[in-house]
């Protein structure tokens, strides 16, 4: 008998029984009618092969029917064409009677006995054993009900297994380096702002009609920090590069690298800023227009001519070229990739993240900026040479990310002392108000939580009593006259603070006031001075306690955290800066370089002009200065002398400019009284 008689036989079997949607709507299509004509000269002797390829054959028309009664079903291989059952129905139920209760299974009862006949035919029982095993792994998992589970309780067993396996718990494990890395962890997908303006404004108000315009625009490297946009240059290769210096301790440790070619911009660029003409600037980008240290200085002079636009876009410009240049083994979201600060190929990348960061704030996205906090963090958490620990709680409470601060206020306060900086001990006590005042926290939870708030608020207020003064002042609030009165927060504790819990105090203040502006926060604010005002005369020891801390610490503030009020513009911050800082010229490019930095290359040193060639205004300035030798004859002294001398020479040049820059600022020219006098001689004198 043929293999097509053998079929057709099976088909009455099958139109002998129930009906379904599949047998009703589905038949054997024309192609597959075609092949069984093909394959009928081929299949005239009936062999085990022979029933393999009809049976074959059959189970694609029978996978066809289920497609079209359960659309969510996969579709499996010709030979993992059998019905699908679970293990518990196969441990109760013998091979010969597996039955189940909806109609899709009733059809394949129906082809049970011929399929079991051709399986003892062609195969083994060992075999059956192994085909069964690799049909488990392929298929879904069944319930007894047959209908099949869903995905993520297959999942969960997967997981469980695999802890149970290793004897591990993926949310428990504890290892060297694991705290700081979730603290330090970056998303991808939170360094695009258009992701926090979508979740404020909606997708379609923020993208508008941007998606035709992508099709269109030019190809550009997909990149993650930035979008390159069409009306920027052409991007060139512009001579940076990322090499691997070491891995250590699961860290990788990366430097920036600047060519021959680079390096020659450099020194104009140098030349450019030392012109003190920003046109010069200009032309160097002009030919050079990927050149980094250009861009910040000109984003720099656009922001001073409140050009935010243009400032903005030269900072993207930046980091699309930094990023351009990024190592591949470089990740900007692991927090295990480091780039030393006293390298100056790498400081610019600092400073780029740091001012698209602050722009980011600016433009309404703290989330995003967060998460650029985070990241410049991460490049160096040990030195923290733009000391972000002074600005990561302001953008965690301007996002709401309340767990995370007070998670990373725990973790590092054990090695880092976070509680004696005054940002870190007010905006604590801050997250845990505003998590009491959350709708949907237990209210024994909320109570907790309001009591932790009212005890760090009033800790903090012991330790760092010139704090209230001032940001009352700032939050246009009129203090009660005890308060004012008292000797605690009067005007003497803030004139007795140390030069650098000044600075922090100021710099704390002139940033996070407009957070204590609420009037909720305002009545615990009150709440909680009156409480301290009662420790403070009932003799508390903790009062006195703090007070010697303050008298030995805070002397003097470090030189990253000079460095970050610097790039903070923060008035009330700036003006509490020692006189050294403010006394030396600050460079936008590279704020502040620390003393010992890593040079890679050194700029050659340019021709002096001799004192014949000088100008009467630049020999007059030279007049001034201390050791001036009219004949420019070299003084015999040792290279320690030489280098003190230059310092000197380079501290009083600055002084003499800034005393010149107020003198002529202050100048005012006044025209002379003009006489209405119609009858005046012209020949007569004034």
């Amino acid at each position: 008998m043929s293999t097509r008689a053998l079929r057709r036989l099976r088909g009455k079997q099958r139109g002998q029984e129930a009906l379904d949607l599949g047998d009703l709507t589905l038949g054997d299509s024309p192609e597959e009618q075609a092949a069984d004509e093909e394959e009928q000269p081929d299949t005239a002797n009936v062999s085990p092969p022979s029933h393999s390829k009809a049976s074959s054959r059959k189970a694609k028309k029978n996978k066809a029917q289920k497609n079209v009664s359960n659309i969510y079903e996969l579709i499996g291989d010709a030979d993992n064409d059998a019905e699908q059952i679970s293990a518990d129905e196969e441990a109760e139920k013998p091979d010969g009677n597996k039955t189940s209760g909806t109609g899709k299974n009733d059809n394949r009862d129906t082809k049970k006995p011929a399929q079991k006949q051709e399986e003892a035919s062609t195969k083994s029982l060992s075999g059956d054993r192994v085909k069964k095993k690799k049909k488990k792994k392929k298929t879904k998992v069944t319930s007894e009900n047959g209908q099949e589970a869903a995905p993520d309780d297959n999942i969960d067993l997967l997981l469980e297994n695999l802890e149970h396996s290793n004897g591990l718990s993926l949310q428990t494990e504890d290892c060297g380096g694991f705290d700081r890395k979730s603290v330090l962890q970056v998303e991808h997908r939170n360094l695009n702002p258009e992701t926090e303006l979508k979740r404020y404004f909606g997708a379609r108000a923020v993208q508008g009609d941007q998606r035709p315009r992508q099709r269109n625009r030019q190809f550009h490297r997909s990149t993650w920090m930035t979008s390159p946009k069409d009306s920027w240059p052409r991007f060139s290769r512009p001579g940076i590069s990322m090499t691997l210096l070491q891995s250590k301790d699961g860290l990788q440790y990366f430097t920036f690298e600047h060519s021959r070619d680079y390096q020659q911009v450099q020194f104009k660029f140098l030349d450019a800023v030392e012109s003190m003409d920003p046109n010069n600037i200009v032309a160097l980008l002009q030919l050079n227009p990927y050149h980094i240290d250009s861009l910040l200085q000109l984003s720099d002079v656009c922001r001073i001519q409140e050009d935010q636009e243009m400032a903005r876009d030269l900072i993207e410009r930046a980091l699309y070229s930094f990023e351009c240049a990024c190592h591949p083994l470089f990740s900007l979201t692991s927090g295990t990739s480091r780039l030393d600060y006293l390298r100056p190929e790498n400081r610019a990348f600092y400073l780029a993240l740091y001012k698209h960061m602050m722009f980011l704030e600016k433009r309404g996205c703290p989330r995003t900026a967060l998460e650029y906090c985070k990241l410049i963090l991460s490049l160096d958490p040990d030195s923290d040479p733009l000391c972000m620990l002074l600005l990561i709680d302001y953008l965690a409470l301007r996002s709401r990310e309340y767990r995370s601060l007070l998670q990373l206020y725990q973790d590092w306060e054990e090695h880092r002392n976070l509680s004696q900086l005054p940002n870190f001990a007010f905006s604590t006590a801050l997250c845990h108000f505003h998590l009491s005042q959350q709708e949907d926290m237990d209210p024994e939870e909320s109570n907790k939580e309001r009591h932790k708030a009212d005890q760090k608020l009033q800790n903090a207020l012991i330790m760092f009593p010139g704090v209230l003064i001032p940001l009352l002042d700032l939050c246009t609030v009129q203090p009660d006259a005890t308060v004012t009165s008292h000797a605690f927060f009067g005007p003497k504790s803030q004139l007795g603070q140390p030069p650098a819990l000044a600075e922090l105090t100021a710099l704390y203040v002139g940033r996070t006031h407009s957070l204590w502006r609420e009037a909720a926060v305002m009545l615990w604010l009150e709440e909680s001075v009156k409480e301290v005002l009662r420790r403070v005369d009932a003799k508390d020891p903790l009062v006195e306690d703090c007070q010697n801390k303050r008298k030995q610490r805070y002397q003097s503030a470090p030189r990253n955290i000079h460095r970050h009020v610097l790039l903070s513009e923060i008035k009330e911050a700036t003006s509490s800066l020692p006189f050294e800082v403010t006394s030396q010229p600050v460079m936008g490019f590279d704020p502040l370089p620390p003393l010992e930095s890593v040079l890679s290359y050194t700029r050659p040193e340019r021709q002096h002009v001799g004192a014949t060639n000088e100008s009467t205004l630049s020999l007059f300035f030279r007049s001034l200065l201390p050791n001036f030798n009219l004949q420019g004859g070299p003084r015999q002294e040792d290279d320690m002398e030489v280098a003190r001398a230059g310092q000197e020479l380079n501290q009083e040049v600055n002084r003499l400019m800034v005393a010149m820059r107020d003198m002529l600022a202050n100048i005012r020219f006044q025209e002379p009284p003009r006489e209405d006098n119609p009858y005046r001689d012209d020949e007569e004198w004034d």
